[in-house]
């Protein structure tokens, strides 16, 4: 329950922060393009990285730290830095399969977007 909870309250400060971070991008620098979900999504990639290769090197990060920080705060900020992340951990492997990870995600997101679409006008 304490994991749960700890998931929780992170996730709530990034979508704060990533709420914060996109209204001022679209006031400060225009709303023609989405500047501050790129922004979001640039730097919760690497403060997600920048986590996860600290805690792969050294003990002091506790597995409850991580959790917080990494699937609460960033998974709240921005889910792209997971599947930066999990890309990147399956390059390592090998290309075949971040290559795969990469197209079916990219192809599955945008087919579910017009699916999503088409079913609103239908209902609407």
């Amino acid at each position: 329950m304490i994991r749960l909870l700890l998931v929780c309250v992170g996730g709530a400060l990034g979508s704060g922060a990533r709420y914060l971070i996109s209204t001022w991008a679209a006031r400060a620098l225009g709303a023609d393009f989405p500047r501050g979900t790129l922004i979001v999504n640039v730097v919760g990639s690497f403060l997600l990285a920048l986590l996860m290769g600290l805690a792969g090197a050294r003990e002091g990060i506790s597995p409850e730290a991580r959790l917080f920080l990494g699937a609460g705060v960033l998974g709240g900020f921005t889910t792209y830095s997971s599947f930066n992340y999990e890309t990147l951990a399956l390059l390592e492997r090998g290309t075949a399969h971040a290559v795969a990870n990469v197209a079916l995600t990219l192809l599955g997101c945008l087919a579910a977007g017009v699916a999503g679409l088409l079913a609103a006008r239908a209902l609407g």
